[in-house]
């Protein structure tokens, strides 16, 4: 296959945690006088970044024989633009996928799992040896794939926020939140460690906690898990619900779908926050007055997958 100069692919990379501990000591001998002085085994931190490195200068030279490969760290992801035609791949660990996928618009997210035998790798399933294989196939676009329901919640400001794998509405702080939810005409004030809202994809993930500890306390009727990822629904729970003369709970489970939205309207004056897929510097800010109603998104993220 010639070199297509129209055709790109942006790669999803992260710093390692050798290089985050650098960061943060300035150098690498003071990152392993910490680590060492904790007690752990400053090694392991080595061959992870070692195994990352390597992963990523096979991938870019693999990819750049072939097409264009622009390189974004993650943390960039928020601010940039993708082309409608741009192959996005991301390495690293599962959540790399989850932090990439809410801010593509059909793009396919192939993940590439930097270390197979230290990640499980569900949403990576791919090595840096078969990252040629996988460009082909999704440029003869016969590449599986799957389809994946995302959240979006959307504020009466007109803020807008989706989510792969879930959204937490509540408190930044481990104070109670408090604010009136509403689900097909059932409405309800409520006083609770926040709510969770999860999509099929993220069902293994907090809302499988939460669950879990429903079940064990009252042998709860639950939803089999895990549940496809194109499940055509999102459920939400509340978190350690606080009933009182004022707040109630019996709304404190359920599903969303298409024609179901969760209301949420806020009654914290400050520190109310709505952010996804655990990333707590990437949210809305959710006080008095502010009312986010919670459904399917529009879209839906692409996933390679290899069967």
């Amino acid at each position: 296959m010639s070199k297509s100069s129209d055709c790109k692919v942006v790669l999803i990379t992260r710093k390692t945690r050798l290089e985050e501990l650098v960061a943060r000591f300035n150098s690498v001998s003071q990152a392993r006088f910490y680590i060492e002085h904790l007690g752990a085994d400053f090694s392991d931190y080595q061959t992870e970044h070692q195994e990352y490195q390597e992963a990523m200068k096979k991938v870019t030279a693999t990819l750049s024989k072939e097409v264009r490969v622009q390189i974004i760290e993650r943390p960039y992801l928020p601010n940039f633009i993708f082309g409608p035609d741009d192959i996005v791949m991301a390495l690293g660990q599962d959540g790399m996928v989850a932090n990439t996928l809410k801010y593509l618009d059909g793009q396919v997210l192939v993940g590439i799992n930097p270390s197979p035998h230290r990640y499980d790798g569900i949403l990576v399933p791919f090595d840096a040896s078969e990252i040629q294989g996988v460009l082909h196939r999704v440029l003869a676009h016969n590449q599986p794939q799957k389809k994946v329901t995302l959240g979006k919640v959307t504020l009466n400001d007109g803020q807008v926020l989706y989510a792969v794998n879930d959204f937490f509405i509540g408190q930044k702080t481990h104070v109670s939140a408090r604010y009136q939810i509403t689900l097909d005409k059932i409405s309800e004030r409520q006083s609770s460690s926040g709510i969770i809202v999860s999509t099929g994809l993220g069902a293994t993930g907090w809302l499988k906690s939460i669950l879990a500890m429903a079940k064990a306390v009252a042998n709860t009727a639950i939803p089999e898990m895990p549940l496809a990822w194109d499940t055509s629904y999102l459920i939400f729970t509340v978190r350690e619900p606080f009933p009182s003369n004022s707040t109630g709970a019996s709304l404190v489970f359920g599903k969303i779908d298409s024609k179901n939205q969760l209301k949420v309207l806020s009654h914290m004056p400050e520190n109310g926050v709505i952010f996804s897929d655990g990333i707590e510097n990437d949210f809305l800010e959710f006080r008095s007055g502010v009312e986010a109603r919670v459904g399917i998104a529009e879209k839906v993220g692409l996933l390679a997958t290899k069967k």
